[in-house]
């Protein structure tokens, strides 16, 4: 029997919900995939007071229990995935090794937040006073999650997992685009595991869904993946309710390519880092910085490589990229393109689209005013400009809204540590493009790309804990009066 049966979905507790019937399309071809019913505003508060309740219990069980349902649910990940990878593909775009890393990737999260349920959890204090002094860390309560389309079952399972492994309930508000793969999966996945009823409530919906989380008294901790605009609506929102608020933002990442590059190799890993799942990734390679002595040959060894891949539906050929999301999407990236040449940017490939398959896109000539080059596309388009030092290479790099991720092309690595040095951002990779994800490694961005680190290990032990102080003494302390 599959895990995700469309026909199964409105019998599940989803039929509560309020929020009307929403339709689940596959974007490459506009075909229906089922039906699924969105949660309003007004189904969170039930699902987070029904999550309170049964976190209290959850808490109390042992470390190995909650561990044991967490390697479970990686086990499954793995058990499941043709199902769940035909799913990501067809639902989200992704061609199909970009579904099956999700999966790896999910699983590996699962194991991670497994070995978290056993960390220790405080430390023992010195103290004035003759008395036991130490620290525990203990479940927040309740973690809102929302999470986007782009890779919608790592977004989610990222967070989920290890708030779940550390006694916390969860009330999940997957993007409604993508509401099997990075919602209903994961409820079903964690289902099957044996998960307690009542700990991981899915609520896909829209904006008016997330705030009503966001502002929800039982949800101590919010966990956003977004865009850069709608984090800061959260984070404004969680302010003014006195709550956490983790926030992975958009980003706009730089390569930096060396006069030292070999370029033989470095013209795949940029392509890669620009048009991987169509550049609907927050850490895609927004900008490419290459040497003035290589940036001719550059642009045309990249513009080759953008038209030599292959774009089209990725559940039924073989393609390099998939479509993009929806219309709006394709909107908003060709509309950044056409603003781009008008503004004197030249286009050395692609430019154009079929219905959402919008071809991998090159674009010289940019500068500071390029539209595509200054903001986040969010699509396969790779503006590449020029630099002529080190230093200029570290400012081009710096003189952004974003501090996500940043590649460095060089033959000496050491040389590549010490330019990125001089370049805030969350991540850096050296010798390799911008995109990159690890179940064990810290990730986040700075400035506008987010609130720092808030995943892997200890991040995850910051982010879904909260640190309490206690002293035991033998008998009742003695006062002045």
């Amino acid at each position: 029997m599959p895990l995700l049966d469309p026909q199964t979905w409105q019998s599940s507790p989803s039929r509560a919900l309020t929020g009307g019937q929403y339709t689940v399309t596959e974007p490459a071809t506009g075909e229906t995939l089922g039906t699924v019913v969105l949660a309003a505003a007004a189904d969170v508060a039930p699902a987070a007071e029904a999550a309170r309740a049964a976190q209290t219990e959850w808490a109390r069980v042992p470390h190995f229990v909650r561990a044991g349902v967490l390697r479970k649910a990686g086990d499954l990940f793995a058990a499941h995935a043709e199902e769940l990878r035909d799913w990501i593909v067809r639902e989200s775009g992704s061609i199909p090794g970009k579904a099956e890393f999700e999966l790896h990737v999910a699983a590996q999260e699962c194991y991670e937040a497994a070995a978290l349920a056993s960390r220790p959890a405080g430390q023992v204090l010195p103290s004035e006073a003759p008395r036991l002094s130490y620290t525990r860390r203990v479940p927040v309560g309740v973690v809102g999650v929302i999470s986007p389309f782009n890779a919608p079952l790592i977004l989610s399972i990222r967070s989920v997992a290890p708030a779940l492994a550390l006694g916390n309930a969860v009330v999940l508000k997957p993007d409604p685009r993508t509401a099997v793969c990075g919602g209903l999966s994961l409820a079903a996945v964690f289902a099957e595991a044996g998960l307690p009823e009542g700990l991981l409530h899915v609520l896909p919906g829209g904006a008016e869904t997330g705030a009503a989380l966001v502002a929800d008294p039982h949800v101590p901790v919010i966990s956003f993946t977004g865009s850069t605009a709608a984090g800061r609506a959260v984070g404004e929102a969680a302010g003014r309710h006195l709550k956490r608020a983790h926030l992975e933002l958009g980003g706009n990442s730089a390569l930096i390519v060396l006069e030292d590059a070999d370029l033989d190799a470095v013209i795949s890993t940029a392509a890669w880092g620009s048009f991987f799942h169509q550049g609907q990734i927050c850490m895609t390679t927004g900008r490419h910085l290459v040497h003035a002595s290589l940036y001719e040959e550059y642009v045309e060894r990249l513009a080759a490589k953008a038209d030599s891949l292959a774009v089209g539906d990725p559940h039924r050929a073989q393609v390099h990229l998939g479509p993009l999301i929806d219309g709006g999407q394709l909107a908003k990236v060709h509309g950044l393109v056409e603003a781009s040449t008008a503004a004197g940017a030249k286009l050395a490939a692609g430019g154009h689209h079929d219905s959402l398959f919008y071809r991998p896109t090159v674009l010289a000539g940019v500068d500071d005013a390029t539209p595509a080059y200054a903001e986040e596309v969010f699509g396969p388009v790779a503006p590449v400009r020029p630099f002529t030092t080190p230093d200029e290479a570290a400012a081009l790099a710096a003189h952004s809204a974003y501090g996500l991720s940043l590649g460095i092309v060089t033959r000496d690595a050491a040389r590549g540590l010490d330019l990125a040095e001089r370049v805030p951002t969350g991540i850096v990779h050296i010798n390799d493009q911008t995109v990159n994800d690890e179940a064990v490694a810290p990730f986040g961005g700075v400035a506008a790309s987010g609130t720092g680190a808030r995943f892997g290990g200890e991040a995850n032990l910051e982010a879904f804990t909260d640190v309490r102080w206690t002293t035991v003494r033998g008998d009742v302390a003695p006062y002045p009066f």
